[in-house]
């Protein structure tokens, strides 16, 4: 046999490997807007998904909203009127940012510290360290 050949046989014996299969998947908003007021009833679920604190969501979401957010006991509470396609495509924001790895794309990802600005993130599954801007 020739190289080519021990080619095509260790790639035909080798497994197929499917990007569909990753179980991580960002949570949809579940929000509803009273007055003036946007609630969102599941930050509980999307603080959990990210390991992140509420309030740190809370703070990044005023700053992109330009709209005072409140932590409550199961919701946060905008003081502005936003629709949910809009706050889904924050937290998608949020999660690129912040919480997936940028080397090896997995949602394992800490916050080291904050300094002049910027914001230190390690991920844990693959060791990787850098630096993004802060909210």
């Amino acid at each position: 046999m020739d190289y080519y050949e021990l080619l095509e046989k260790a790639f035909a014996e080798m497994p197929k490997l499917s990007e569909e299969n990753v179980d991580f998947v960002i949570p949809e908003v579940d929000s509803l807007v009273q007055g003036n007021k946007t609630i969102v009833k599941n930050i509980e679920q999307i603080a959990d998904r990210a390991r992140r604190d509420k309030s740190e969501i809370a703070r990044y979401l005023t700053r992109e909203l330009a709209a005072p957010v409140n932590v409550n006991n199961q919701a946060l509470d905008i003081g502005a009127k936003i629709s949910q396609a809009s706050l889904n495509a924050k937290i998608k924001r949020y999660f690129e940012v912040y919480v997936i790895c940028k080397e090896c794309h997995k949602p394992d990802t800490q916050i080291e510290g904050r300094e002049r600005g910027y914001v230190n993130i390690k991920c844990e599954a693959c060791g990787a360290r850098y630096t993004v801007k802060s909210y």
